[in-house]
């Protein structure tokens, strides 16, 4: 009640005052147009008002009312153009003194140890089963009792350990030589991550106390594995035919990917690895897809593949009350009994109903704003010659032919000591829209900051004297005009009598 009596006393003096208010007489109202008109420094405007020639005056009034059409064409082009978020592409290449060299993850591509191995193909379906949390793996259909068997009669078997005891192993016999610009390096520098393809080693990861970095291109990282075909295959029946070792290059900051992004070396083989590093900035929406504000809880540093991770580990353990142990987080480690009944079942309802996109800005996960990508260029070469056999031959005490099955020798190293940067920027921002918007103004109408700043004090006053008269005034005219018709109808009256 006080607050309304307080708005009403308000409204009350307010409309005393201006009911009070002298309106200023027609005189008044048309010199201060004719002043407005002569001082405004709109140009145009008083060569209407002060020339005497009713040729000239239309003439005037012609240019000035196409000056402002054109003001009006020209600025809704700029407000059109700014609002459909316009954006151009740099391409910078900057050249430095020593570059980070990165992570790279190597996998043998046969995962599993034979002699191990009791049922392969039970081993490599199930496998394929975990693994489909990184890419989704149609089991349906498959093995069906022979699994159900195995499953019961295993109910304690876990398939993180058996890979970990049992896949692909780094030590001296598997990694025989391994150098990193020109000083060695050994197996306990390389740390163990699991990917879809089982026991995997990353050199440069996260975890080291110093970055390594390059000051000289074409030398770089080499290593020479024994994938020791003997010791480890898969099923050829699942598809898995190759031998050679398959490896990523990826910021060290950022997990491992090898779903289709994986580069493969066969045995006996050389490859020469020449890599670039490319950074790529993005612009947040609506200029471009990516979203700032996301964050990982698991990883240091945002990236499509690892948001996608932490979306499917955070739906897996809300509907299976499990975490996959190749998915990033901490909850109980799901079983082999979860995996084949709700991990796989909730993954393919993921991937149908679509809870984890990427892509766009409003999708699970979008673009990063920053990106640092790492594109190879590979050749290869046989390894080794004829005389370079009989070399290694002696000094690792292994037969040619071994050499030639078993032996993979992989390069990576830096083109050239710089990185390409790809920035998507902003085609206009918020100043160079008012610089435009100005130009234009001045170039049609010779306008600036400050005749804007008339022209609305000029709207305004006259807008408000209207609004005195229409609602305060002329309410009142009504009754001036029927007090005014009886006094002349009593005249008229008396007059007859």
């Amino acid at each position: 009640m006080p607050a309304l009596a307080f708005g009403k006393g308000l409204l009350g003096k307010a409309k005393l005052y201006l009911t009070t208010k002298q309106l200023p007489s027609l005189e008044e109202r048309k010199k201060y147009d004719y002043e407005f008109a002569t001082s405004t420094s709109f140009h145009g405007m008083h060569n209407i008002v002060r020339t005497q020639s009713k040729t000239r005056k239309v003439l005037w009034m012609l240019v000035v009312l196409g000056s402002i059409a054109l003001v009006a064409w020209q600025i809704s082009n700029r407000f059109i153009n700014y609002f459909s978020w316009p954006t151009t592409t740099s391409v910078v290449v900057q050249y430095v003194e020593n570059i980070e060299f990165p992570a790279v993850t190597f996998c043998n591509l046969n995962r599993f140890q034979t002699q191990a191995v009791a049922n392969l193909s039970i081993i490599f379906f199930l496998w394929s089963i975990v693994s489909g949390v990184l890419h989704w793996f149609n089991t349906w259909g498959m093995f069906g009792q022979e699994l159900s068997d195995f499953l019961q009669g295993n109910q304690n078997f876990s398939i993180k350990e058996f890979t970990r005891n049992n896949g692909f192993y780094l030590n001296n016999s598997t990694l025989l030589e391994c150098e990193f610009f020109g000083k060695p390096c050994y197996p306990q520098d390389f740390e163990h991550v699991f990917t879809e393809y089982g026991n995997c080693f990353t050199f440069n990861h996260v975890n080291i106390p110093t970055r390594r970095r390059v000051s000289v291109s074409g030398r770089g990282l080499s290593l020479l594995f024994d994938i020791k075909q003997e010791q480890f295959t898969d099923d050829p029946a699942l598809g898995f035919v190759d031998a050679g070792i398959t490896f990523a290059i990826h910021s060290p900051q950022e997990p491992p990917r090898f779903d289709g992004l994986g580069l493969s070396t066969p045995v006996g083989m050389h490859a020469h690895a020449a890599i670039r590093q490319v950074k790529t900035v993005i612009q947040e929406y609506p200029w471009g897809e990516c979203n700032p504000h996301i964050k990982l809880q698991h990883h240091k540093i945002y990236s499509t593949y690892g948001c996608l991770q932490e979306c499917k580990a955070r739906h897996i353990q809300q509907k299976c009350e499990c975490l996959p142990f190749m998915l990033p987080g901490n909850g109980t480690e799901c079983d082999l009994e979860r995996f084949y009944k709700c991990v796989s079942p909730a993954l393919y309802n993921i991937e149908l109903m679509g809870l984890c996109t990427v892509g766009r800005h409003n999708s699970t996960c979008p673009v990063p704003c920053e990106e640092t990508d790492y594109p190879a260029t590979i050749s290869y070469s046989t390894f080794a010659s004829e005389k370079a056999l009989k070399f290694l031959s002696t000094k690792l005490n292994k037969s040619p032919e071994y050499i030639r099955h078993n032996l993979v020798y992989i390069d990576i190293k830096y083109h050239d000591l710089n990185y390409k940067m790809t920035q998507q920027q902003k085609a206009m921002s918020i100043s160079e829209l008012l610089a435009d918007v100005g130009g234009q103004l001045g170039l049609f109408c010779g306008a600036s900051m400050i005749t804007v700043i008339e022209v609305v004090e000029y709207i305004f006053t006259n807008f408000c004297w209207m609004c005195v008269f229409l609602l305060l005034k002329a309410p009142e005219l009504p009754n001036w005009n029927t007090s005014d018709q009886n006094e002349q109808s009593k005249k008229k009256r008396i007059q007859e009598c």
